[in-house]
């Protein structure tokens, strides 16, 4: 017998794991983060960043088939997260920290898009911190210690993840290597990308609130066309009390009878 899929325990799980998956997100950004920062850091804690990266890869892989399994069509949920697909599959191809963190910055944006609390302005601010911070540690991991490499510190690497983001560009720095320059190809590309929702969110922002102001006005306008109505209407009632007690109206005179002559 085939299985019945259940939207509800779907959605069920999505809400249940969310909390978690985006801490696990916040664990593997540290666990990322430490290694770059402080190469010389003890060799077990150097491990054990390792073994977190891994860790919370395999729990986004495996979030990724849970959902796969509850979905009625697998094909199509296939089709539909294609970046959640090839984020699993990134590390088992090619098992660098780098494809690893593209994997999880891909994932863990992902089921931050599903939830409806989170506001889409809110979430390209985090994006764009999120790929500020971590094009920086990147480039800062494939050019530190090159040569020729201008990228040498981590205050360099912010410097030029945030000039190249916001397309200054002053080229004091730039990367040398060819992993590095890819690196910079992808952050011009998202930057640009980002600012641009980031400047379409702020143009809405305003449209949305000159339209509030204007129903507001356009409410406000008619409030006050039925207010003068009722208020015509008033005066119109006293004016029609008032009418037996002063000067009789046309209405209310009768002509006086006429006496008869022999």
């Amino acid at each position: 017998m085939a299985r019945m899929p259940d939207t509800n325990t779907t959605d069920l799980w999505e809400r249940r794991t969310q909390g978690p998956l985006l801490a696990l997100a916040v664990l593997f950004a540290v666990a990322y983060a430490l290694p770059v920062v402080m190469p010389d850091a003890p060799e077990q804690l150097l491990f054990a960043c390792h073994v977190a990266n891994w860790v919370v890869w395999a729990a986004f892989a495996i979030d990724y088939a849970v959902r796969l399994w509850l979905s009625e069509d697998r094909l199509r949920f296939v089709r539909s997260h294609p970046l959640a697909l090839l984020a699993v599959l990134l590390p088992l191809l090619r098992p660098l920290r780098l494809l690893k963190l593209v994997s999880m910055l891909l994932l863990a944006g992902q089921r931050a898009r599903m939830a409806s609390q989170v506001r889409v302005t809110t979430y390209v601010a985090g994006s764009c911190l999120g790929l500020l911070v971590f094009g920086a540690l990147a480039v800062l991991e494939v050019e530190r210690g090159k040569p020729g490499a201008s990228i040498q510190t981590l205050g360099d690497a912010l410097w030029w993840a945030f000039t190249t983001m916001t397309t200054v560009g002053y080229g004091d720095m730039a990367p040398t290597t060819g992993l590095g320059r890819l690196l910079a190809i992808g952050l011009m590309l998202s930057g640009i990308a980002l600012l641009g929702v980031v400047t379409a969110n702020i143009a809405a922002w305003f449209i949305s609130r000159f339209e509030r102001d204007d129903a507001e006005e356009r409410r406000q306008t008619a409030a006050i066309e039925a207010l003068t109505e009722e208020v015509q209407a008033l005066r119109a009632q006293v004016a029609a009390l008032r009418a037996p007690q002063g000067a009789p109206s046309e209405l209310n005179v009768l002509p006086a009878p006429t006496p008869a002559h022999d």
